[in-house]
């Protein structure tokens, strides 16, 4: 069995005919672990009744990474790597369904995100892999997948589909809200008080995704815990001024973006043109100020009478990160999704699940303001038990 990061203690989970029980799968542009939730979808807020954590593999990670970027023996590549990932994932949720101490046919559905390996809006098309016919024949458990395609068939970007999810848990009917998720890419939701204006949602740039990569290569980790390392280096404004002058970050929403656009090349493009020679530390911390400055830019510009900042995804356990975002955003309160009942950790994972039930139940999961497609849409694929 794989390591896991969960939960210690194997307790029942207590059923009634009020329980909706969905299980949601993440794996993020970060590419670090399959997230897996066991959540009761009945209404009101969701409640998490289980959750783990697997690491993702060096290999897996390594073939992953390389599929994000052309190559050569691609189809082939990508047959394995989509064969792993959803063995993978059942393994992830045969771990979940044991620490619940529940059987596979107490769940409705999963929701799988899939693994990206490339995001080409422009193209109209993208690719999340996780073979999710094997994930319904190995758990048992129908399975619902590829979501992003439908909205991009309808003229949208396919992403970021968690805004959809943030309105129904997370708007307030007074207060204007911004949920800011800072996986390997960050992405904004703009969750307006005013029940007639539109949600606003969007990838704002790198969250992790650049802060990991040269943290492995300086380092051997996975990534810069805590932000620790970053901290004992200087910004170079040189370098973030040549990483902001990127296009991306001026373009208006929609917009969305991913590890196939912001990768070590495109960092490497602005570190070959500097004047100045910087240690490994000083590039960290200006990733670090980039992805803070990128977001906070972002939040000003689309909601700048907004004073409430909600982090979620990994980023928010980087102590060094949430200080200078929060350092850009003087005057506004910034916290976690925590304190409004839904751990950072797991928003991703849970949005899947529930975006299986909005399937299952024949709703739609998109917002056409976030992803600029012409209408919603129920989106992803249903592979039964």
């Amino acid at each position: 069995m794989s390591q896991l990061n969960s939960t210690q203690h194997k307790h029942s989970t207590t059923l009634s005919d009020q329980t909706d029980l969905y299980i949601g799968l993440m794996s993020g542009t970060s590419m670090d672990a399959m997230d897996a939730v066991l959540v009761d979808l009945a209404p009101g807020l969701p409640v998490l009744q289980e959750q783990v954590s697997i690491p993702l593999p060096t290999k897996l990670r390594t073939q992953l990474q390389t599929l994000c970027q052309p190559s050569e023996n691609e189809i082939e590549a990508m047959s394995q790597a989509d064969l792993a990932v959803a063995i993978l994932a059942a393994e992830a949720i045969k771990n979940l369904l044991q620490l619940a101490n529940i059987p596979a046919s107490a769940v409705r559905a999963i929701g799988s995100h899939g693994q990206t390996i490339r995001h080409l809006p422009k193209m109209g098309n993208t690719l999340q892999i996780g073979n999710p016919s094997l994930i319904a024949e190995q758990t048992g458990i129908t399975t619902v997948a590829d979501f992003r395609r439908r909205d991009m068939a309808a003229g949208g970007e396919g992403a970021p589909l968690v805004p959809a999810f943030h309105e129904a848990i997370f708007r307030h009917s007074t207060r204007t809200r911004i949920i800011a998720n800072i996986g390997g890419i960050a992405n904004i939701t703009v969750l307006p008080a005013s029940p007639g204006q539109d949600v606003i949602g969007f990838d704002t740039g790198p969250g992790n995704t650049l802060m990991d990569d040269w943290c492995y290569r300086h380092s051997g980790r996975r990534y810069d815990k805590n932000g620790r390392w970053a901290a004992t280096g200087q910004v170079s404004e040189e370098l973030l001024e040549l990483l902001l002058a990127d296009t991306f970050f001026a373009r208006k929403p929609p917009k969305s973006t991913g590890r196939e656009y912001f990768h070590h090349s495109w960092l490497w493009h602005s570190l070959s043109h500097l004047e100045e020679q910087l240690s490994a530390e000083d590039v960290q911390a200006t990733l670090v100020e980039l992805t803070a400055r990128s977001l906070a830019n972002a939040i000003r510009e689309q909601a700048p009478d907004c004073r409430e900042v909600y982090i979620c995804g990994g980023g928010a356990r980087n102590t060094t990160l949430i200080r200078r975002l929060s350092e850009n955003l003087e005057g506004y309160h910034v916290a976690t999704t925590d304190t409004l009942g839904l751990s950072h950790q797991w928003v991703e994972a849970t949005a899947f699940a529930w975006l299986a039930r909005q399937t299952l139940h024949g709703l739609p999961g998109n917002l056409p303001a976030v992803t600029n497609a012409s209408g919603r849409r129920i989106l992803g694929g249903i592979y039964p038990a």
